[in-house]
């Protein structure tokens, strides 16, 4: 924590606030006359977080974060870059250490830390402009300890723009607590989102860029925009909570990309690729769609899998010491299950692309992607496409072929998981 410490500044608000908790703990001791209630006071411990969740969607986020006691807070925006801040007294932080990495709906992501004696604060990544609609802490209710919540919802650019400004001239940007809605008092929690989650793995990132094309673009970026764009189109109809592993040039390690899907419990999960041979393999073009086996279905699939496999390396993951986690899917890698369920998406994936994409030759492959390795999850790895071959990277980087590509695949996933979910609600009650 002192490492996180360190990155904030403190402002003059966070500075009169702890000189003032200060004054007070001074003028209480001497009017109390007695120096053992000072010492008393003095080791007092801070109020302890110990859970954050976050709830909601890039229209309306909620932040909560449990505590031991009530405390006050003051919340305010700052522009370039956007981000929300939320001044609270000196706290303890309880919490696991890659949390606020990964955030959700217009929090990107979020850090905390104490800022100096007295004051702690959070900071919150906006993923695009919003206000502060409520920040407040409830009493313990209910079995809940107190907690406090930060209300997000995102607004226009020209709006912003004003919060911004109105927060640099101090008139008006700032949120001091409010009181909580009666509703939300009685039970601040979401209702339990029971949609199936998708988790769409766009592959890449950072500093490794993937395949690149002569003329220059990369692997990484066609498929986030890919990623993104079957992103958008799976949210329209409401039925499915989509999650991507990486919305930005941002490196996720393959094994990290595998927890995403097994800790959102999802129902499919899609990587999306883009691949190149080297020019004394000659030219290959088309879409393939690869599944998990021990063994390459092929010279070229084992080529691919273990260039994939790789990619850790560049991101400087120790592959040689893998966690007890990964050793666990290994194991489980027997559950045929879920490779049967990965399989059938697979020849139904196929049938959708391939009345709008061009195909592979061999268009249905497998090799043992380390990316694949979630043993309760099905799951496949599309390669959109060859970046080295010329025809096919012009539609690669087309939106008109994007558009129509990510319909495909959409469609391929609303009939596998209309399935699933059917086969799902025949059980017994």
């Amino acid at each position: 924590m002192a490492g996180r410490a360190n990155r904030y500044l403190s402002s003059w608000a966070v500075a009169l606030f702890a000189a003032m908790t200060v004054a007070c703990a001074g003028s209480a001791s001497l009017a109390a006359g007695d120096a053992a209630v000072a010492q008393t006071a003095a080791v007092e411990p801070f109020p302890v977080a110990s859970d954050v969740r976050l709830a909601g969607d890039g229209k309306q986020t909620r932040f909560v974060l449990d505590l031991d006691r009530k405390i006050d807070l003051r919340a305010f925006v700052l522009g370039h870059p956007a981000r929300v801040v939320v001044d609270i007294p000196q706290v303890t932080f309880k919490l696991p250490d890659d949390i606020g990495r990964k955030g959700r709906g217009l929090i990107k992501a979020f850090r905390y830390g104490l800022v100096m004696p007295g004051g702690s604060r959070l900071v919150f990544d906006l993923s695009g402009p919003a206000k502060i609609e409520k920040a407040y802490v409830l009493d313990a209710a209910n079995g809940q300890p107190p907690r406090l919540v930060v209300e997000l919802a995102a607004t226009d650019s020209a709006a912003w723009a004003e919060l911004v400004e109105s927060a640099d001239k101090g008139t008006g940007a700032e949120l001091r607590p409010t009181q909580p809605p009666a509703t939300v008092a009685a039970d601040v929690a979401e209702p339990a989102d029971r949609r199936p989650v998708v988790v769409i793995d766009p592959g890449h990132g950072g500093l490794d860029n993937g395949t690149q094309a002569a003329s220059g673009e990369t692997e990484k970026a066609i498929v986030l925009a890919f990623s993104l764009a079957l992103r958008d189109r799976l949210a329209e109809n409401g039925k499915y909570r989509v999650v991507l592993t990486r919305d930005d040039d941002t490196f996720i390690p393959l094994g990290d990309r595998v927890k995403v899907a097994r800790g959102h419990n999802a129902a499919l999960f899609v990587s999306i690729h883009a691949d190149a041979l080297p020019r004394r393999e000659g030219d290959a073009q088309g879409a393939t769609v690869y599944t998990l086996s021990d063994k390459a279905s092929d010279a070229e699939a084992e080529r691919l899998a273990e260039s994939e496999n790789k990619a850790d390396a560049i991101g400087g993951v120790n592959l040689t010491e893998e966690p007890t986690e990964v050793a666990d899917i290994l194991i489980d890698l027997a559950q045929r299950e879920t490779r049967t369920f990965s399989n059938r998406f697979a020849s139904a994936l196929i049938g959708e692309m391939k009345g709008t994409m061009r195909m592979h030759r061999n268009p249905l492959k497998s090799a043992g992607f380390k990316v694949l390795k979630a043993p309760d999850v099905p799951s496949v790895l599309v390669e959109l496409g060859y970046v080295s071959n010329k025809d096919d990277l012009k539609l690669l980087v087309s939106d008109s072929w994007r558009s129509r590509s990510v319909v495909a695949v959409a469609r391929a996933i609303d009939g596998f998981l209309a399935k699933r979910t059917v086969s799902a609600g025949t059980g017994m009650d």
